[in-house]
């Protein structure tokens, strides 16, 4: 089944794509070095925390993070990241464990995520704005070794049965810790992540992301965005939601700045605006309701604040475009660019891209998702996973690189949804 809302204008492109099966194998698009910001140099043997360590070599003192006017390096938040890593390893985190993280949005998220992923283990996102039923049925499910929190909010995981380590108990403990970069073997198909979809066609499911799938995410949209160190970033979202991988490693894997916006912020449209305003950001991620919201605090605002906005991302939700109108009557449709991109948890954030025209909004017409990103395949198949024709509704399939590993601990469950690939000559991909 197809909304109604989604549009594809690359129909021809899924046909000469699934007449042409030997484009079709899951491997990444190679750029040129004189294409690419990014030199990924040896970060298949270290994880995509490598990247990021490259970046902390070349400009230690360049800013990475801040929040509420308080900010990290490029050399502090890998140092920060390193001496937590090493207490994992200490406490017997290594590659192939998960930890939960269970933090409000802070500095600290981002310290965890790093050090986390330093160990080889992968990351569970524990938002405590989650239910204690969600979190205990995660906590279950995932199998975490131990959990990292903080004081504010430990007290919620006092039935927890797993180790809970409170950052603000163990920061002497910390401080004692080396700060040179770890080099553990991670290799490229290692879990990253674990984040529990919604539930909503039953119990949660914990959907196993890669290195690999994270890395290629970058390097096969580079063409499009050219992301830079100049470049603003602000982790809006729950890091319980996959919009916030986009968001943390766009500006990490560049060189640029990451501003993690509170909780309390992210629900108050006109304090946001002004955020974007004083901190220059030049990279917006939203979902289209949240979109809306700053519009009207746009709208509403006593004058109108100059933005540095280079693009505005949407995700996560169908794009209604008449709703843009009035940020399009202000702005135009070149500074910022406006970009819909569409994408579910178990194909790595995005799928497709499409540049947002003025003619777009004027026309009004449904949720224009675009064209698959390079190293990706788009579908459209009846039930007997045959081609639709131009026109018609069918369910969508993706394949390719952004393909997650599957879902823990639900084997059958895994084997129904990512199903052997009928297009693709190579053996093992799946759509």
């Amino acid at each position: 089944m197809v909304a109604p809302l989604i549009q594809f204008e690359c129909a021809l492109l899924i046909i000469f794509t699934m007449a042409t099966p030997e484009k079709n194998a899951s491997t990444p698009v190679v750029l040129k070095p004189s294409e690419s910001a990014l030199r990924f140099r040896d970060w298949q043997a270290g994880g995509i925390t490598r990247i990021f360590e490259q970046q902390a070599a070349q400009a230690p003192e360049r800013a990475a993070v801040s929040c509420g006017g308080v900010g990290l390096a490029y050399a502090e938040l890998n140092a920060r990241s390193n001496q937590l890593a090493r207490l994992l390893c200490n406490a017997g985190v290594k590659p192939g464990t998960r930890v939960g993280l269970f933090l409000d949005r802070s500095i600290n998220t981002v310290v965890a995520i790093l050090g986390v992923l330093k160990t080889g283990a992968a990351y569970v996102p524990m938002d405590p704005a989650y239910p204690w039923e969600r979190l205990k049925f995660i906590l279950e499910d995932a199998g975490v070794m131990l959990v990292i929190t903080e004081r504010s909010v430990a007290a919620k995981l006092q039935e927890a049965p797993q180790v809970v380590f409170d950052l603000d108990e163990w920061q002497p403990t910390l401080e004692r810790e080396r700060t040179e970069n770890l080099n553990v073997a991670i290799p490229p198909n290692a879990p990253g992540y674990v984040i529990y979809t919604s539930g909503s066609t039953g119990k949660p499911k914990g959907v196993l992301v890669s290195h690999y799938n994270v890395a290629r995410l970058f390097t096969s949209t580079e063409h499009w965005f050219h992301f830079n160190q100049d470049d603003v970033w602000t982790l809006f979202h729950s890091y319980g939601f996959d919009f916030s991988v986009w968001e943390l490693w766009g500006a990490l894997f560049y060189g640029g700045r990451i501003v993690v916006v509170p909780y309390w912020v992210s629900r108050t449209p006109e304090t946001f605006y002004h955020l974007l305003s004083a901190e220059r950001v030049t990279v917006l991620n939203q979902t289209p309701s949240a979109f809306r919201q700053l519009i009207a605090a746009e709208e509403s605002a006593r004058e109108l604040l100059p933005l540095s906005l280079r693009y505005v991302i949407f995700g996560g939700e169908a794009l209604e475009l008449p709703t843009l109108r009035p940020w399009m009557a202000r702005h135009g449709e070149k500074s910022p660019q406006l970009i819909n991109m569409y994408g579910i948890t178990e194909t790595t954030v995005h799928v497709t891209y499409r540049r947002i025209t003025k003619a777009d909004v004027d026309n009004g017409r449904g949720s224009p998702i675009g064209v698959p990103i390079p190293d990706l395949q788009v579908h459209v198949l009846d039930s007997q996973l045959q081609p639709v024709a131009p026109g018609g509704e069918g369910e969508v399939y993706v394949g390719g690189a952004g393909v997650a590993i599957g879902y823990l601990n639900r084997a059958e469950l895994t084997a129904g949804r990512f199903i052997p690939d009928p297009f693709c000559p190579v053996a093992g991909r799946r759509l």
